[in-house]
């Protein structure tokens, strides 16, 4: 496998970039989608680093599956459940009771998964310094 843990960290970095301009453009399902997606590849970058294929689209189940030395707190545990829960409702419909996505997410909801992009990529960056 080639080692391209730069690439995808490159990418978490940038999709958290497009998270905040949908912020600023009131587009919330997608600022949360992809503040979701941003972590996923953050985490992804460091099983790139580790020489270890990481699958799967669940931000809380990739650091749980981290080595043990390397997983994060709890309290990042909890930020990485709530962005897995961003991943489908935030763009399917019949994700929800009723509305479109667009109508059921919010700008204090965008700002608060952003935080948690933002806190997970901090630690996968400080991982990949140490691997």
């Amino acid at each position: 496998m080639v080692e391209r843990s730069a690439d995808w960290f490159k990418q978490a970095r940038r999709d958290l970039e497009n998270a905040l301009h949908e912020l600023r453009g009131g587009y919330y399902e997608w600022s949360c989608f992809l503040s979701q997606q941003a972590a996923e590849k953050a985490v992804k970058s460091v099983f790139q680093k580790l020489g270890v294929e990481a699958f799967g689209r669940s931000v809380s189940g990739l650091l749980e599956n981290l080595p043990e030395n390397l997983r994060p707190s709890e309290e990042l545990l909890d930020m990485a459940k709530e962005l897995d829960k961003a991943y489908i409702p935030t763009r399917y419909p019949n994700a929800h009771p009723r509305g479109a996505p667009y109508e059921l997410y919010t700008k204090k909801e965008a700002e608060r998964l952003i935080e948690y992009a933002e806190r997970i990529l901090k630690f996968c960056e400080d991982l990949l310094r140490k691997i």
